[in-house]
């Protein structure tokens, strides 16, 4: 079914909104996005003619083209999830985590090696989030990290560093938006203007080296301690004849076949570059690695007979419907940004108070990265909320006496896509996230909202500089200055009310 847009107006920003109030008031993530998008379809019906029916086919209209749009995604999701079921069930997880427990015997150097895991795979932030919860998830386990805080590590070297990677999906997505011959170039130019994205990284590894944690995630690393031993001991009792090669082989086969099937997909064996093939259709890529990591994992496990070929299958049947409620959520938030985005308007809307507004130049950076953020927060999409307001501030910098100010804006733009994407918990990276670190979604949210947001708002602060200094040194060395001081205040005053 084709959906044509309408202009909504004020109206087009209550589904999501609707949607992100019932997920935080009621704890539960299913029918608050239901409702969202349920809410959505009314107010289209009631402004197009419709009716009660109509809302409701709709709603199940849209269900079933986001689930076509993404069906890659779905049958990657599907199979990966196999892989994560067989590696655990063959010891192999269990096997890592105790061989990693010997190299890594604090707390401070699993998060570290996590952050560092979480940077190195930047292909893609789906792809990054499934595989480093992983195989990050016994060792940190084992050494009692909150899966809140494995979940925010994840989140946060995901989106972040795919940003400001030049080989990745994102990197050609941002420079396939922009309307110039050398649009990669004008991305690459972005990079040290994403202060969101930099300041992020930088808040990953000083909270991970320093142990100083606040508000609700500090919460969940003091409760994490007595249940998670629990579980680690559990584990260690049921581990069977697995080795380490046992969850290593099969990630390893599965990333380099990941890499190899974007590749291949993009067309980059037939002379396209690497950059634009990996960006072509990523997910299908990443389904043929995924499949490869299956494959490997069939012809290691079953000939030692660490599982006969019906377990293996069953094995595979279990990852698959563990995957089953958090994929009912992306459903959902697909259905939900698809009513925003292409029934209501959602992004036209936000994105018109920009186009029609008449301030000072130097105030347009903090001005779009405060948009992007609403925007990105809104439909939990950074793909979106990008791909609508690149150009438009392409065409704002394009009026006499503004072009200088093109390549810190589409930074800001960037920035505020990203937080958005980050801390929304309509975002599939969130979802993903949660997914990965085996977290509750809710509380993932909860105990992340804080940290992207303190980065958020020192942002905005770097922002109004920027657009004054032109040059996004300044910037950086001040923000990163106040970041790191207001982390340790606050932690020092949780210490003092203690």
């Amino acid at each position: 079914m084709e959906f044509t847009m309408i202009e909504a107006g004020w109206l087009s920003i209550i589904p999501p909104l609707l949607a992100i109030t019932l997920a935080f008031i009621t704890k539960e993530v299913y029918s608050s996005l239901f409702i969202g998008v349920v809410s959505g379809m009314l107010i289209y019906a009631g402004l197009s003619g419709g009716n009660l029916i109509s809302a409701a086919a709709m709603t199940f209209d849209m269900m079933y083209t986001k689930i076509a749009d993404n069906a890659y995604m779905i049958i990657f999701l599907a199979l990966l999830w196999a892989v994560v079921m067989l590696v655990s069930k063959s010891g192999g997880s269990e096997a890592y985590g105790r061989w990693a427990g010997t190299k890594l015997k604090s707390k401070k150097a699993a998060a570290v090696a996590t952050s560092f895991l979480g940077i190195l795979i930047f292909i893609d932030d789906g792809f990054n989030s499934l595989t480093v919860g992983t195989v990050m998830r016994p060792i940190t386990d084992r050494l009692r990290i909150s899966r809140e805080k494995l979940a925010y590590i994840i989140d946060a070297t995901a989106a972040p560093v795919c940003i400001i990677a030049p080989v990745s999906s994102w990197a050609v997505a941002v420079a396939s938006e922009v309307s110039d011959t050398d649009g990669f170039h004008i991305f690459l130019s972005t990079i040290p203007y994403n202060l969101y994205a930099i300041l992020t990284i930088l808040m990953v590894f000083f909270i991970s080296l320093s142990g100083m944690d606040f508000g609700p995630m500090k919460k969940a690393e003091i409760k994490a301690a007595a249940a998670q031993a629990e579980e680690a001991g559990a584990a260690h009792e049921a581990a069977g004849k697995g080795k380490i090669i046992d969850l290593v082989l099969p990630i390893v086969v599965l990333v380099i076949c990941a890499i190899l099937g974007m590749a291949y997909v993009g067309g980059f064996f037939e002379g396209v570059s690497f950059s634009e093939a990996i960006g072509y259709n990523p997910t299908a890529g990443l389904t043929l690695g995924a499949f490869a990591g299956l494959l490997t994992a069939m012809l290691l496990y079953i000939p030692r007979k660490l599982m006969t070929p019906k377990e293996f299958i069953d094995n595979i049947v279990g990852g698959i419907s563990s995957i089953v409620p958090p994929m009912l959520i992306l459903i959902l938030s697909w259905s939900l940004g698809g009513v925003c985005r292409q029934l209501l308007g959602t992004g036209v809307f936000i994105s018109g108070f920009v186009s029609k507004s008449h301030i000072p130049l130097g105030f347009l950076p903090v001005l779009i990265f405060i948009i992007a953020a609403v925007m990105s927060f809104s439909m939990g999409s950074s793909w979106g909320t990008f791909g609508m307001l690149i150009p438009i501030v392409t065409m704002i910098c394009q009026t006499e006496g503004a072009a200088a100010y093109l390549i810190p804006t589409l930074g800001a733009t960037l920035a505020g896509s990203v937080y958005g994407d980050h801390c929304s918990p309509i975002s599939d990276t969130t979802i993903l996230s949660s997914t990965g670190a085996q977290c509750e979604h809710i509380r993932h949210v909860e105990t992340q909202l804080p940290y992207a947001t303190l980065v958020a708002v020192i942002c905005g602060v770097g922002y109004l500089i920027t657009g004054f200094t032109m040059t996004p040194w300044i910037s950086a060395a001040v923000c990163a200055a106040v970041l790191i001081s207001v982390i340790v205040v606050l932690s020092r005053r949780k210490e003092e009310k203690k």
